[in-house]
């Protein structure tokens, strides 16, 4: 995998880049505008500028955004339901300026409604949002969840409903989330738990499709059905979990993403990259998925 991290973009959206450059990132996860409010302002020439420089510089294999927390495509018919699906309209726009190929998306919650009613709206909100930005070749990746209150997407025949569902399958993809799945009920821990996990992405959705992964370790327990991040071997899953993950062959040139606590200074993402990086085979050379044990 290519390791990397959230960056903050306080200071400008090009402040992202930089700071993940500067930590060693190979990749960098940001939000393209405040992920606690329903719309952001334009980007000023300058901070387009500013981005298009630290972009160009070559340093990173891959920059993707992530939606904002606000948008819940699962809900029912409400003012809230309309804000989401014109606040996703901004956001690919905005995605669109900064040549992201990709913005991560919590499916949503069905808040009560149910299941079935969930995954129509969250259809039929995609259906909307694909079609007022026809023009821009921007994906919605669809992230596992942990399934905590009535969200969506802890069962990956979530996300395989969505992608039969929806009139252009050929603008989403997919973001996995090891803590989601643990807390799903994945039990990551071994090589034959996450060929599980991973098992029913290829057979349900197709391996193709994924886009990036989430590479989070988990405060709460298997199963736990609640979500909360904890750094690399410093949670449930531990450390020795995430050898057989980032040693994946299938998965050698896919971002694999921090979202890990971390304090102003970064030094956490430092260390825990850091980890990750000391994980890697050097004999990754196979083709072949890691041996089940």
């Amino acid at each position: 995998m290519k390791f990397g991290a959230h960056m903050p973009t306080g200071g400008g959206i090009w402040r992202a880049l930089e700071r993940g450059i500067g930590i060693g990132c190979e990749v960098v996860q940001l939000f393209v505008k405040n992920n606690r409010q329903w719309f952001g302002q334009p980007y000023s020439p300058d901070d387009l500028a500013r981005y298009a420089n630290q972009a160009a510089a070559g340093k990173l294999h891959t920059i993707f955004g992530h939606a904002g927390y606000l948008i819940n495509l699962g809900a029912p018919a409400s003012p809230n339901r309309d804000r989401s699906v014109q606040a996703l309209i901004q956001e690919i726009q905005l995605a669109t300026e900064l040549g992201l190929p990709f913005l991560v998306l919590h499916p949503g919650a069905h808040l009560g409604a149910g299941e079935a009613s969930g995954l129509q709206q969250i259809v039929a909100g995609l259906d909307d949002v694909f079609r007022a930005t026809r023009a821009s070749p921007v994906r919605i990746a669809l992230e596992n969840t942990a399934g905590q209150g009535t969200c969506l997407g802890h069962d990956i025949a979530h996300l395989a409903a969505i992608y039969q569902r929806v009139q252009h399958p050929g603008r989403l993809g997919l973001c996995l989330d090891t803590a989601h799945f643990f807390e799903a009920g994945h039990n990551l821990r071994t090589p034959r738990g996450w060929q599980a996990a991973i098992g029913q992405v290829e057979s349900q959705i197709g391996l193709r499709e994924i886009l990036a992964f989430h590479l989070n370790d988990s405060k709460t327990d298997l199963g736990s059905r609640v979500d909360r991040h904890a750094g690399i071997g410093q949670g449930k899953i531990g450390r020795s979990a995430f050898r057989h993950i980032v040693n994946d062959p299938r998965f050698a040139t896919v971002p694999g993403c921090l979202e890990t606590p971390k304090s102003e200074d970064l030094h956490e993402d430092v260390e825990n990259l850091a980890i990750l990086r000391a994980l890697v085979s050097r004999r990754g050379n196979s083709t072949k998925p890691p041996m089940e044990t």
